[in-house]
């Protein structure tokens, strides 16, 4: 046993300090990046914000809309060659990946897919523990057998795992254990990282290596995505703040609530009736009974189900995200996305925001 005593950050322990800056107005502000990556040396250009892929956000609806903004979509495990048949032909291959697990069964899926439609060019592979020697075996297996296909893989949260699976074949690692706003990992685990200390330290590791990294979960409104970009992070994941649209399918359920009012004249509680659509992890019990049936007597589920109100289309929030990473950058005087993290300085705080009247956000 051993103890790290040097003090690891998440999103809420810091605020990014403001600079002089000679930008006019966020209009100013040039959100894409664009990269070249080391293994497939396949080219991207676009905003490196990604839909994950997670039931209610990885969807080809969410994909499709997100990628007229130039933002990227991380499919889920569950797509099929029959799922994209129909709008395979509307996809941007630029702006979205197959995800796949470790499995026998996986593999062939993906083959199946990749064989069918060649000129997809992103690969996800994804797992909750990234530090098992079958993972990385996996990887380089998928590198070995599409050598020329751009290779995400993850999840692991230290610099060294990091090297690992960049090493194995991976071009860009997803970082992230535990931060979800529905993953209970570290409390039935233990086992987690900072999400924001993750960034930077697995920022550092693949950047020296001439890779790339995604930070995934965490992010619970738009300055902390602010703030991924800010410690370093090549992409930024969300899931909680894309889920609930319209385009994720979700059932929408309808819920009548007491105002806690009464009627004057009927002298009746008065009702609201609410709008929500739920939003499960994908090691939760509610996704490991829709997608394999139940939860396996070996493990337990990593996951809850919450029910969020639903918000509409996803163009609105897509807006929201993008406003506030442009003001950002406006505040510290980054005229591109990718000045963000050489101009960010992060000041540790013990609180974010006034919160006398909510969470800061318009009704």
């Amino acid at each position: 046993m051993r103890i790290e005593d040097e003090h690891k950050l998440d999103f809420a322990d810091v605020l990014i300090r403001p600079k002089r800056s000679t930008l006019k107005s966020r209009k100013d502000v040039d959100l894409n990046r664009t990269y070249t990556f080391r293994h497939s040396q396949k080219a991207y250009k676009g905003i490196p914000i990604m839909a994950a892929n997670m039931d209610g956000v990885g969807t080809i609806e969410i994909a499709l809309a997100l990628q007229k903004h130039g933002l990227f979509t991380c499919l889920v495990k569950t797509i099929t060659v029959d799922d994209l048949r129909p709008h395979i032909e509307n996809l941007d291959a630029e702006h979205f990946a197959i995800s796949t697990g470790t499995n026998m069964q996986d593999f062939e899926n993906l083959k199946t897919i990749l064989e069918a439609y060649p000129k997809i060019q992103f690969i996800c592979i994804d797992v909750a523990n990234g530090y098992s020697e079958h993972f990385g075996h996996f990887v380089h297996k998928v590198r070995s057998t599409f050598p020329n296909h751009t290779i995400i893989a993850g999840n692991v949260v230290t610099a060294d795992m990091t090297q690992e699976l960049i090493l194995r074949g991976a071009d860009i690692v997803k970082v992230g254990i535990g931060p979800g706003s529905v993953c209970t990992t570290r409390i039935q685990t233990g086992v987690g990282y900072p999400q924001l200390s993750a960034i930077i330290e697995c920022a550092e590791a693949a950047h020296g290596l001439g890779a790339h990294i995604i930070s995934d979960g965490g992010c619970t409104c738009p300055g902390d995505v602010a703030k991924a970009f800010g410690g370093g992070a090549d992409f930024v994941m969300l899931g909680g703040m894309f889920a609930g649209h319209d385009e994720g399918g979700g059932h929408i359920i309808l819920e009548k609530r007491n105002t806690g009012l009464v009627d004057l004249q009927t002298n009746e509680p008065i009702y609201e009736e609410k709008s929500f659509v739920k939003f499960y992890g994908m090691s939760s019990k509610t996704a490991m009974e829709k997608n394999y049936g139940e939860v396996a007597e070996y493990r337990s589920s990593e996951g809850k189900t919450v029910k969020l109100p639903y918000r509409g289309q996803v163009n609105s929030t897509v807006l929201d995200i993008l406003g506030g990473l442009r003001s950002t950058c406006t505040y510290v005087g980054a005229r591109h996305l990718k000045e963000l993290s050489r101009s960010t300085t992060f000041v540790r705080v013990a609180r974010q925001f006034n919160q006398v009247f909510g969470n800061g956000k318009d009704s």
